[in-house]
């Protein structure tokens, strides 16, 4: 079926004024101003309500941290303290049951959003959760999105001179011999996939030299990508001083990370050297305003960084240092914290739209989303200017981030609507916000 989205308010694509043709999933033709598609369609969309922007791509989240938002043991701290109060506490928290639904909201979350594709950090593994990527992989299929399985890991506990809890960690055979299970079951290399897997150890403080190094060699093997936190904060740079004796991308060439497989959550405390050396090997750099507002890390280099060669993407980051899911929200907080770091003229709507699609795209190493453009998947995110906050809004582009939209009222996957009116189509959003909430309540309940 070809089906033509006709003339939208305003469409992020030039030479699509009048909409685009949809066929099979895939982005077929752009419709310029005062043209009507070349072929017959089989159908038409009136986007006549509608800005439209590529599907948004959230490249670093820890979705199991929903059930603790605005936690009173760690609102206020900086994130070795955070880590330090919410460590045990989720170490208690999370199981199958509760992992699965706080995966379905975060998901759910992102998607009415606007977002279409997700990668989620989990690294979090206590006894019985060993099929944590396996739930997570059932639940993107359920609601519909993209989703690149981020197999984390930590095997560097308290007592080996780490900061998880020695209940949350796995050894390095355990570790290394499940992401050869989740890579051999979900690892889509072709133009569309709807799932990937990524290989992701958690930090420099959790996890072993020896684990960072056989995790790259593995990700050459199946030629997939790496993801590890890097220069959140000043502590870790500290901690690599003292542990390592050296600074934390020093470690990261050590470990055979310094390539264009790698992408990097946060990415701030980097000197100009670092900055020259990440970009020369194409490493890229996940963007984290909220949470790095929100913990008080610091600002991200994005311009330099970009300058140098590194793909800059977007993230929420986790739902208990953000704390939501929200990733066009996202955009408007990396805007303003972007302009705060260098000025007002040179840091446009624009660039926060291109770290949140083709930038996070590249990180997550694929070429077939992240723009509308012919030949793309049909991924959209499609928002009214309705609500009282964009009336006498001028640049509906423009418009959505600085007036603040932060809900889509309809979203596309590979041609497929996913959300209609502001809901999933596939999601009871009333019954899951009972059952998430009722699971917190009943954790927090046995703390």
């Amino acid at each position: 079926m070809r089906l033509w989205i006709k003339d939208p308010i305003a469409i992020l694509s030039e030479g699509a004024e009048r909409g685009i043709v949809i066929e099979d999933g895939v982005i077929a033709e752009l419709v310029a101003r005062g043209r009507t598609p070349m072929l017959p369609v089989d159908g038409t969309f009136d986007a006549g309500r509608h800005v439209i922007v590529p599907g948004l791509v959230n490249t670093h989240h820890h979705f199991y941290q929903t059930l603790t938002r605005a936690h009173p043991e760690a609102i206020n701290k900086e994130l070795f303290p955070w880590l330090q109060a919410l460590y045990p506490i989720w170490a208690r928290a999370v199981t199958p049951e509760t992992f699965r639904l706080a995966t379905r909201l975060a998901l759910t979350e992102l998607m009415m959003s606007g977002c279409t594709t997700a990668a989620d950090h989990h690294y979090l593994y206590p006894g019985g959760l060993e099929a944590a990527m396996d739930i997570q992989a059932e639940e993107a299929e359920r609601v519909g999105l993209r989703m690149t399985l981020t197999r984390g890991s930590m095997n560097l506990s308290q007592k080996d001179g780490g900061l998880p809890p020695d209940s949350v960690v796995q050894d390095t055979d355990t570790i290394l011999a499940d992401c050869e299970r989740v890579l051999a079951k979900y690892h889509d290399r072709s133009k569309g996939a709807k799932l990937q897997v990524a290989l992701s150890p958690c930090s420099p403080f959790s996890v072993t030299r020896e684990l960072m190094r056989e995790s790259a060699v593995l990700a050459e093997r199946h030629d997939c990508r790496l993801h590890t936190h890097l220069g959140e904060t000043h502590d870790e740079n500290a901690y690599c001083e003292a542990k390592f004796n050296c600074r934390p991308v020093d470690y990261l060439e050590d470990c055979g990370w310094l390539t264009s497989r790698t992408w990097l959550a946060h990415g701030i405390h980097f000197n100009d050297d670092e900055v020259h050396r990440l970009g020369h090997a194409c490493v890229g750099v996940c963007h984290c305003p909220t949470s790095n507002m929100v913990l008080a890390s610091g600002q991200c280099r994005t311009k330099e960084l970009e300058a140098a060669g590194s793909p800059v993407g977007l993230g929420v980051d986790g739902s208990a240092s953000n704390d939501n899911s929200n990733l066009m929200e996202g955009l408007r907080h990396a805007l303003m914290i972007n302009r705060l770091t260098y000025d007002a003229a040179s840091v446009t709507h624009l660039d926060a739209y291109r770290w949140a699609t083709e930038g996070s795209a590249r990180c997550l190493g694929r070429d077939d989303i992240g723009a509308i453009a012919i030949g793309k998947m049909a991924d959209l995110a499609f928002y009214s200017l309705d609500e009282l906050r964009f009336s006498g809004a001028g640049d509906p582009l423009a418009a959505l981030i600085l007036c603040g939209a932060h809900r889509a009222d309809r979203v596309m996957v590979g041609g497929t609507w996913t959300v209609t009116d502001g809901e999933p189509v596939t999601i009871d959003t009333a019954r899951l916000r009972h059952e998430h909430g009722e699971a917190a309540r009943r954790f927090l309940e046995s703390l």
